[in-house]
């Protein structure tokens, strides 16, 4: 960490732990339930493992995150300071909401998109047995273009190779397209009807689909009226 801001405001202080870089996007995965180092890592693929250790470090010594080790498996925990970090977390994500809406071409990654999703599985809404999506994206390279997710009523898994398991339905989108269904940008019907999501699989099963997620913790942020309205 740096010399710090030299400021007895309580925002400067808090700010010389939380804004370094990656620092907030780490406990944002703590918060949303991740504690052990890999799957940290699958929340934050372009984080280095170098820095993730070094991140969690700097926020053990703060005292917002406790390390444990239970049978040789070490977890990362928030601590009473970490959880209360949650709010300004949804705070800052309904504001970059609504105010920081374009995304760059580099802002897109696969592999957060589906870890995202596979979190946000409404379990209870998906057939019972085991139920694959095959997610098929059109404008990333051919290494990145092909997910599947692999859904029980327990739980759910992320493969970036064909696990060999029949495929329930088949989701073809941009991937700019499906992060905007994500984030709340664009509604299901609207993704299906102008064709910038396409489902296909049985009849019912293609329906069903849209509940089957939760969508992002964002996705409801209302948003502006465009300037110039009313």
């Amino acid at each position: 960490m740096g010399a710090g801001y030299r400021q007895f405001c309580p925002i400067a202080k808090a700010m010389e732990l939380l804004d370094e870089r990656w620092t907030l996007l780490v406990v944002r995965e703590l918060v949303s339930g991740s504690q052990r180092f890999n799957d940290l890592r699958r929340g934050l693929p372009r984080m280095s493992p170098t820095l993730l250790s070094r991140r969690l470090h700097q926020l053990v010594r703060a005292g917002v995150v406790e390390r444990r080790v239970e049978g040789g498996e070490v977890r990362y925990v928030l601590t009473r300071a970490g959880h209360e970090l949650r709010p300004v977390l949804e705070a800052l994500g309904a504001w970059g909401t609504r105010w920081i809406g374009e995304l760059g071409d580099e802002d897109l990654d696969p592999k957060l998109l589906l870890w995202d999703m596979h979190r946000h599985v409404d379990h209870a809404a998906v057939p019972g047995g085991r139920t694959v999506v095959h997610f098929r994206f059109r404008d990333v390279p051919a290494d990145l273009s092909a997910w599947w997710l692999v859904i029980t009523r327990d739980e759910a898994d992320i493969c970036d190779v064909d696990p060999g398991h029949a495929v329930a339905v088949t989701v073809t989108a941009s991937l700019r397209g499906m992060v905007r269904v994500w984030r709340g940008d664009l509604t299901w019907p609207e993704a299906l009807r102008t064709g910038v999501v396409s489902v296909t699989g049985p009849e019912a099963l293609r329906r069903a689909l849209p509940r089957w997620f939760t969508l992002s913790d964002f996705a409801a942020v209302p948003r502006p009226a465009p300037s110039g309205s009313g």
